[in-house]
């Protein structure tokens, strides 16, 4: 049932996309759920981030390794997460904990420099899956304009 669900999302996903010629923030974050295991209690994390995606203002996807990324959804919204040049994770022992640590937005703008957004849940990346379905619809996208090139004009 949870295969199917997923598979889905990613096929209403796929039609959203090729209608826009880019994906929302709703679309990325049902994009990467599809592509994310079951909610585990923490994530190991070796120093520094290796990168992150934000996901809308409550979600965003964390790369501990090029090869290895999580969803992180948040309890709110996290304010300056869209704009933010850089975030950090708290940890205790080389572990991010749901609901115990949080997502600290690196904002530029005079003020707070860190504004803590807890950690909700947290789940492991699929990501080469992922990167499967984002190569699929860059793809549907490119063939969508030719195909819209190459009709003649009425």
């Amino acid at each position: 049932m949870k295969t199917l669900t997923a598979t889905a999302v990613l096929c209403l996903t796929l039609v959203g996309c090729a209608t826009t010629g880019r994906l929302s923030g709703e679309q990325r974050l049902a994009l990467y759920r599809a592509h994310s295991g079951p909610p585990q209690q923490d994530m190991p994390l070796y120093g520094s981030l290796s990168g992150w995606t934000e996901l809308g203002d409550s979600a965003l996807a964390v790369w501990t390794r090029p090869s290895e990324g999580y969803l992180l959804e948040l309890r709110g919204p996290c304010q300056g997460l869209d704009y933010a040049p850089a975030i950090a994770l708290t940890s205790r022992v080389g572990r991010v904990s749901a609901r115990f640590d949080k997502v600290l937005v690196r904002d530029p703008t005079p003020g707070p420099m860190n504004m803590p957004c807890f950690i909700d849940s947290i789940r492991k990346l699929d990501v080469q899956a992922l990167r499967s379905s984002e190569k699929q619809l860059r793809q549907a996208q490119v063939q969508e304009r030719e195909e819209g090139q190459a009709a003649p004009a009425k």
